[in-house]
């Protein structure tokens, strides 16, 4: 793990530079590179996840937050859960979106209550969305 100064400490840091290289070139305009890095961190399911939870607080380029709710999904692991919800608060609605998709693909009851508030989101999509993300999910739990 690569380390990294903070507040005068000294923190491990998730995101080795063979993550780091991936993340960046998720970012590329070559559609083939971006494929084959997300493929290749998709590969990696739950160990990914903690590269993929601090690139997502950290990252500043949408795509790549994209990109990070989108494998937290994918990835099966209940640490990923509360950047999930995290995510639903996101500024940007297509992540958002996301967000709600992989919330109910973890079939996460918890988070009915940030889903449900998402169902007054100033974006329709997202409002439709998460509507039909907490019937299925009351239908799950039920």
């Amino acid at each position: 793990m690569k380390r990294s100064k903070s507040a005068g400490t000294e923190l491990l840091s998730p995101i080795t530079p063979r993550y780091r290289d991936l993340f960046q070139t998720m970012c590329d305009t070559d559609q083939k590179r971006v494929d084959s890095a997300f493929d290749a961190v998709l590969f990696d399911r739950k160990l990914a996840v903690p590269a993929l939870v601090e690139q997502y607080y950290k990252a500043r380029n949408n795509q790549l937050r994209y990109f990070c709710v989108q494998l937290l999904g994918f990835s099966d692991s209940k640490k990923a859960l509360p950047v999930l919800i995290d995510a639903l608060e996101d500024p940007i609605p297509a992540i958002r979106i996301e967000a709600l998709y992989a919330l109910e693909d973890h079939r996460c009851a918890d988070a009915i209550p940030a889903i449900v508030n998402r169902t007054n989101d100033i974006d329709t999509n997202v409002r439709q969305i998460a509507q039909e993300v907490c019937d299925n999910l009351h239908q799950l739990s039920a």
